[in-house]
């Protein structure tokens, strides 16, 4: 079985994660491979800020998770396991489900997103 055969259990599980905060921001796209939050309009940067995002790949599915890069210190906690996933700034690639690893980048989204309405919306 290759690993693509999982990639829509690993993206409705980091789905998952973002769903509880569209009721505060805006869900730009919704559909079987991508999931897409904007916050508000935010009048300092006078568009909508990307919050996160949750979209299968060709070799992987990527979490985007924008806090993380408008606030670095949000990493400096992570677990080396969670870390190896990382690409680039705010991107983090998956190609099967691993629970523990889920569960920490939930309580990182949470921790972003509390600070991205703080900061960005105050």
């Amino acid at each position: 079985m290759s690993a693509q055969t999982e990639f829509p259990k690993v993206f409705e599980n980091l789905k998952s994660i973002l769903k509880p905060y569209a009721s505060k921001l805006t869900v730009k796209s919704d559909t079987a491979e991508n999931y897409y939050l904007e916050g508000v309009y935010n009048e300092k940067w006078k568009k909508e800020l990307f919050f996160g995002a949750a979209q299968i790949k060709k070799n992987y599915v990527s979490f985007y998770l924008m806090p993380v890069y408008m606030y670095p210190d949000l990493l400096k906690n992570i677990s080396p396991e969670l870390k190896k996933h990382m690409q680039g700034k705010s991107c983090f690639n998956f190609k099967k489900m691993e629970k523990s690893l889920f569960d920490e980048l939930g309580q990182l989204t949470k921790q972003g997103f509390e600070r991205f309405m703080k900061e960005e919306y105050s």
